[in-house]
């Protein structure tokens, strides 16, 4: 399936509503050309909940990028960040015995699942029209996968899950512009501590 496509058609078929969409950012650097894009047509609130990241001073950083990211952008002026609870533990409980998986293997639905599906928790609770993810954005990963689990995550909570594969059409070129343009930190690896990093050492 063409996620791109299905959400041009979406797009096309709001006329002049202005739906609320709750978007779980990963980062601050995926989230960058997914709001530039997606303000135009929707009224969004941020939702900011990794647990895979680790440890607590990358973390940090990441959430403090974002929040930089959102004071600078100025297309970015009326979305409010949500932050979720860290939970850690709760992502290593989820993903015990697969510790030794490269990334992009069987540990990853399961963090994917993690996320979004906290995400759609929070889109039943707060009414939203619509959720989806920044995820889809990175050429690592798996954007047929990410919207399998969302549709998944979202029909269990009867909710609707927005497709997307922002990757398309320059995203993520898109979003390292952006990034160089707003002075926006930029990580070098998803953030989970078991997966493989250049950049591991603490600022």
């Amino acid at each position: 399936m063409n996620y791109q496509l299905e959400l041009d058609k979406i797009i096309e078929g709001l006329g002049e509503k202005r739906p609320r969409l709750l978007l779980h950012a990963c980062c601050a650097p995926c989230s960058s050309y997914v709001l530039e894009y997606l303000t135009a047509y929707f009224d969004i609130d941020l939702f900011f909940y990794n647990p895979n990241i680790m440890p607590a001073w990358e973390y940090d950083r990441r959430l403090e990028a974002l929040h930089k990211l959102l004071a600078v952008m100025p297309c970015a002026s009326g979305v409010k960040l949500i932050e979720g609870p860290r939970e850690e533990e709760v992502f290593l409980e989820a993903v015990r015995g697969r510790e030794g998986e490269p990334e992009g293997g069987a540990r990853c639905p399961i963090c994917f699942s993690l996320r979004l599906g906290k995400a759609a928790e929070l889109c039943l609770e707060g009414g939203y029209d619509y959720f989806t993810t920044t995820l889809t954005i990175s050429p690592h990963k798996n954007a047929e996968l990410i919207n399998e689990i969302g549709e998944r995550e979202a029909a269990s909570r009867s909710v609707r899950w927005l497709p997307c594969d922002f990757k398309k059409r320059g995203g993520y070129l898109r979003s390292i512009e952006l990034c160089r343009e707003y002075g926006i930190y930029r990580q070098s690896w998803c953030g989970c501590r078991l997966a493989p990093g250049d950049e591991r050492n603490e600022p």
